[in-house]
């Protein structure tokens, strides 16, 4: 009997645990399009300086690399004219003659 009582609290205790929620939950900061975007653009220049590497490496072969490395300069180009859209700013310009 004594057994069935301490199963009994033990899985209580263990429910409580596991599904009890405090008052206060920390969600974090809340996430945005600007700040998913910033982030896919660090991730973006990252991945074009590993390309660079792993081809300076000797690892990547040259097709595949130009290949590549297009893709992923489009796709910062994107994010970065999408930024400057959601931010409000003009996109950069080069020199015109």
């Amino acid at each position: 009997m004594i057994w069935l009582v301490c199963c009994l609290m033990l899985t209580v205790a263990c429910l409580f645990y596991v599904f009890y929620l405090p008052g206060k939950l920390y969600l974090g900061p809340e996430k945005t399009r600007a700040g998913y975007l910033h982030e896919r653009k660090d991730a973006v220049y990252e991945n074009l300086r590993d390309l660079n590497f792993e081809y300076r490496a000797g690892k990547v072969p040259e097709a595949d690399y130009a290949s590549l490395k297009s893709s992923l300069q489009d796709e910062a180009a994107t994010i970065l004219a999408e930024i400057a859209r959601l931010e409000g700013t003009s996109a950069p310009r080069r020199n015109q003659i």
